[in-house]
């Protein structure tokens, strides 16, 4: 039963860590000016630290069946209290996450105005798909 209280407290802690990664989340969304090599490792750690919850999640379950136990732990007071703090901060990240993505619906809603302000200023191509330039040659390959 300690290896399940253990994995609670595990989980607990990914789930703090995940919390912090998110917030950062959200200030850098929030931001003026959006850093894009900010998000990128923002969004490998929340990776990360997800698939390591589902790992814990796993060995959740095996120690429950092994103890033959459940959640929400009706016999364990110490327990039904990590659980209940569990699902509470699952329900606040599932909020913070919400709220994320709809600053980050943003910011694309933002930068494909500004491409569509800038399209046609730029409709001169000197590069074509394959890397090649298009057009009249400036250069001149004297021999």
């Amino acid at each position: 039963m300690s290896q399940l209280q253990s994995t609670l407290e595990k989980m607990q802690e990914v789930l703090s860590t995940l919390t912090d990664l998110l917030a950062e989340e959200q200030h850098a969304l929030a931001a003026g000016k959006v850093n894009s090599n900010l998000l990128q490792r923002i969004t490998e750690d929340k990776r990360s630290l997800l698939a390591t919850l589902n790992y814990l999640d796993q060995m959740r379950l095996t120690c429950e069946r092994s103890h033959n136990m459940a959640a929400p732990y009706p016999a364990d007071r110490m327990m039904a209290e990590q659980w209940q703090q569990l699902q509470h901060a699952t329900r606040q990240l599932r909020d913070a996450n919400v709220h994320n993505g709809l600053l980050l619906q943003q910011q694309i809603r933002f930068t494909d105005a500004a491409v569509s302000v800038l399209k046609p200023h730029f409709s001169q191509a000197f590069y074509g798909p394959d890397g090649l330039g298009t057009g009249r040659t400036t250069l001149s390959h004297k021999a």
